[in-house]
């Protein structure tokens, strides 16, 4: 899942996104609402958590922004207006979700897990294939029943293969869903991360590399 969180409060934004990439989510960060609109005009996420009041343009404008654009985003405010007016008003401009501060971060992540449920088609809540189970909500792998250790990038990496259902997923596109806007674009991260992921999954290989277009989950080598 690739998240945008947006606040001025840069403490509160830096510990939201780590927090999250430690569930294995690749988290943009930026602290004004001129730089959540470019960066939701130039990359595709699955959640943007707004803080509603930012300087330059507020947190209802680039909900507003996101809304219009109609391109699957979801939209949590995050804020301090904790009225039902506040609220309200909140979800009319378009927001899918309204946490008030001060917040719990477990909550937090419910709520942002259970957006990205709905930004992409509908998935049930552990993915399996070949004896291989992904429990996303838990943050929990395991191979006919033996637990995996991951690390964040393995398992970030395994779920958007396990979402493609079998089809290819190309490097690009893993890194694309799978890091946050500061990937290095040439870097072998992606070939590395595989390797450890094959290594840790043991035989028989479950991860296929299907030459000049990508990765896959299950069928044949």
């Amino acid at each position: 899942m690739r998240v945008l969180v947006a606040d001025d409060e840069r403490l509160l934004a830096d510990m939201v996104a780590e927090g999250l990439r430690r569930l294995s989510m690749a988290v943009d960060v930026c602290y004004d609402g001129d730089g959540a609109l470019e960066r939701v005009g130039v990359n595709r996420y699955d959640v943007a958590v707004l803080d509603r009041d930012m300087p330059g343009h507020t947190g209802d404008e680039v909900c507003r922004s996101i809304t219009d654009s109609q391109v699957g985003t979801r939209v949590l405010l995050l804020t301090a207006a904790a009225g039902i007016r506040d609220r309200v008003e909140g979800l009319g401009l378009g927001a899918d979700d309204y946490l008030t501060k001060p917040f719990a971060f477990a909550e937090l992540v419910a709520r942002v897990q259970a957006l990205g449920r709905r930004s992409t088609p509908a998935l049930p809540p552990v993915l399996s294939q070949d004896g291989l189970a992904l429990d996303v909500g838990r943050h929990l792998a395991t191979r006919d029943g033996r637990p995996l250790a991951l690390s964040p990038k393995e398992f970030a990496v395994l779920h958007v293969l396990l979402r493609a259902d079998g089809q290819v997923v190309s490097a690009e596109d893993l890194l694309e869903q799978a890091w946050d806007e500061f990937a290095d674009p040439f870097t072998n991260a992606v070939r590395v991360t595989v390797m450890t992921l094959r290594k840790k999954l043991g035989d028989p290989a479950i991860i296929h590399t299907v030459p000049k277009a990508g990765y896959r989950i299950g069928g044949t080598a």
